[in-house]
């Protein structure tokens, strides 16, 4: 008796296939799109002299966490410019940011959705599901085939894989907003969009900022990642270690993802505790 197989991987092969034949044109004009909006930000942080960008960290990081922060983005900084990385964080930051904003520009609005339909949650829940728990390296090999190497098709996958948490803590943030907080606004007789932007939007903006937090950090592991297919950055460095067996480069590169980790998460998380605890002063 044979065994019955199901064919999943022949079929999914056949359906990228098919893509890459009949929307040559719409990938075209898609990876036209992230390559000059990636390219953009990376020419306009490039450009920026390394002394100031230095001193805009430390006096964000002084105005959000205190002068300690702001000395220790200071002499993170100075470490990955005497280790000789710093074209490659740039460049890691521009791939991150560029993947953050398409993720959150996708998964802010999907996320209000979510919360306000319960036929668009059931179909939204299993993919976020799919997309967080399917290993990372098989997003690389469709958008490869789609894009080509380079920096667009790490783009896509780092936003394929770091969009999930902004849906997620968008649409909770919007379950938990206070529903007598909805209901006089409804009684007032806000309009829904006035209801959404001016009521449930700001209610769940600590939720949506901790979702933005998880996005970039999300986002920062991915490119990582997506060096594998010529995404470039500091994954090229690590990468470069791995498969030379070098120690010392391997440590290096790891220690600047490490350093602008930790810059990115304390940064972005400092705006959602500030703004959760602005309720309480006025109580």
């Amino acid at each position: 008796m044979s065994e019955f197989r199901l064919p999943l991987g022949e079929w999914v092969s056949l359906l990228v296939n098919w893509l890459q034949d009949d929307g040559s044109g719409i990938f075209e004009a898609i990876g036209t799109v992230v390559e000059t909006f990636s390219g953009g930000i990376e020419d306009g942080l490039s450009a920026v002299p390394v002394w100031l960008f230095i001193g805009a960290v430390a006096a964000l990081g002084l105005w959000r966490k205190g002068w300690a922060f702001a000395g220790f983005c200071v002499l993170a900084f100075g470490v990955i410019v005497t280790t000789g990385f710093w074209d490659q964080t740039v460049e890691t930051l521009a791939l991150i940011i560029s993947a953050t904003v398409i993720s959150l520009l996708m998964g802010v609005p999907l996320g209000i959705w979510s919360a306000s339909s319960k036929r668009v949650e059931t179909i939204v829940r299993p993919t976020l599901d799919f997309m967080q728990t399917m290993p990372a390296f098989v997003y690389l090999i469709p958008a490869a085939m789609l894009f080509g190497l380079g920096r667009v098709p790490g783009v896509l996958a780092t936003v394929i894989f770091s969009m999930p948490p902004a849906v997620r803590l968008t649409a909770l943030g919007i379950r938990q907003v206070n529903k007598e907080q909805v209901e006089a606004g409804i009684s007032f007789g806000c309009t829904p969009a006035q209801l959404l932007f001016k009521v449930q939007i700001p209610g769940a903006m600590p939720s949506i900022l901790a979702g933005v937090n998880q996005t970039i950090m999300m986002a920062l592991s991915m490119v990582i990642i997506a060096s594998m297919v010529g995404a470039g950055g500091l994954g090229n460095d690590v990468l470069a270690g791995i498969s030379r067996l070098d120690v010392g480069l391997g440590f290096e590169s790891g220690l600047g993802v490490v350093l602008l980790a930790i810059m990115l998460d304390r940064l972005t998380e400092s705006f959602g505790e500030r703004r959760a605890k602005r309720p309480k002063r006025g109580s």
